[in-house]
């Protein structure tokens, strides 16, 4: 017998890569902002309805989208080589992480920073990376010993590597390696540690 509830399953996986694909498409080729749920639902052959249902609004495609953006950048620093990986003291896997963001943030092309560049802070904080960078920068305040409230800490920590004022920083001419020792400094006066030898 045809249909039944792991077909149904089968199409509607199937209908959401079709969306997902036809939506990284137009996104890589006119970025992110100039992307509506129209050109969405015309360039995946569905109907508007269909991408309303499935993702909610244009910032739910747009994380989506984000989420697997993210995904190899996530899986390195969960389980790849130190410092950004596991193995390495957690100073030494902060530092990495901000300088790794820092990177990214300046990176013409790469799909994660202009997508997240597109959403509301809270959609991208509700992000499943959003969720997955809060939780490693408060896993590691934590394995460093750190007194306080370390899920604030955390927060007050990545705000100093949002967009917003990466952005911000760059208008006023801020050169990048200012940020990377403003952040190594960060983390390690939030750690306690001495300063790094100038």
């Amino acid at each position: 017998m045809d249909g039944g509830p792991d077909a149904s399953r089968s199409d509607a996986a199937r209908n959401r890569e079709r969306i997902l694909d036809a939506a990284r498409r137009l996104v890589v080729a006119y970025g992110p902002e100039h992307v509506t749920m129209r050109e969405v639902a015309a360039e995946a052959g569905v109907g508007k309805g269909t991408l309303f249902r499935r993702f909610g609004d244009r910032d739910g495609l747009f994380a989506a989208l984000l989420d697997e953006a993210d995904a190899d950048f996530l899986e390195v620093c969960a389980s790849g080589p130190p410092p950004l990986g596991p193995g390495a003291a957690p100073v030494d896997r902060l530092t990495a992480f901000g300088h790794a963001l820092l990177d990214r943030a300046a990176v013409e092309g790469d799909l994660a920073p202009a997508l997240a560049r597109a959403l509301l802070p809270r959609h991208r904080d509700e992000s499943v990376p959003g969720r997955a960078f809060q939780a490693h920068v408060t896993a590691l305040l934590r394995e460093a010993g750190v007194d306080g409230d370390h899920d604030l800490l955390a927060r007050a920590l990545l705000s100093f590597l949002s967009f917003e004022t990466v952005d911000h920083l760059d208008r006023h001419a801020i050169p990048a390696a200012r940020l990377y020792t403003a952040w190594a400094d960060l983390v390690r006066r939030v750690l306690r540690l001495p300063a790094a030898p100038s």
